[in-house]
C-alpha cells in the first residue's frame, strides 16, 4: 500500500439535528482524534451528542452537552483512537448554531 506515513488534518463540519457521520479512518490507517471542539454561534444554548458507531454498536462520548450561545467546548477529555470502519458520529439541538472542528492524525497500519 503506498501512502504518507503519517498524516495531520482537520476537519470541519456544521452540526445538525439530523446524527450526521463526520468522520471515517480511511481503509489502512488509524487515526488519533487530537481535537473535537464544538462552537455555538446562536442566540441560545445547544444541546450537543456524539459517539462512536463501531460495528453496529453505538458507544456514546456526550449526551445533550450544553453549550451556551457564544462559547465553545471540547467533547473529548483526552485523545481518541478510531479504527478503519468506526465512524465519528455527532447531533444537536439546532439546525443553524453548532460546528464542529476536528483535528487528527491519520496513521499507516498496512
Amino acid at each position: 500500500m503506498s501512502g504518507a506515513l503519517n498524516l495531520f488534518k482537520t476537519t470541519l463540519a456544521d452540526i445538525t439535528t439530523a446524527t450526521t457521520t463526520v468522520y471515517t479512518p480511511p481503509l489502512g490507517y488509524a487515526t488519533v482524534v487530537l481535537l473535537a471542539q464544538v462552537s455555538n454561534d446562536g442566540v441560545a444554548t445547544i444541546q450537543v451528542s456524539a459517539g462512536i458507531l463501531r460495528s453496529s454498536n453505538y458507544t456514546p462520548l456526550i449526551n445533550n452537552y450544553s453549550i451556551p450561545d457564544d462559547d465553545a467546548a471540547s467533547i473529548l477529555t483526552g485523545r481518541l483512537i478510531l479504527q478503519y470502519g468506526d465512524q465519528l458520529q455527532i447531533s444537536a439541538s439546532d439546525n443553524t448554531s453548532g460546528h464542529l472542528v476536528l483535528s487528527y492524525l491519520e496513521t499507516l497500519t498496512a
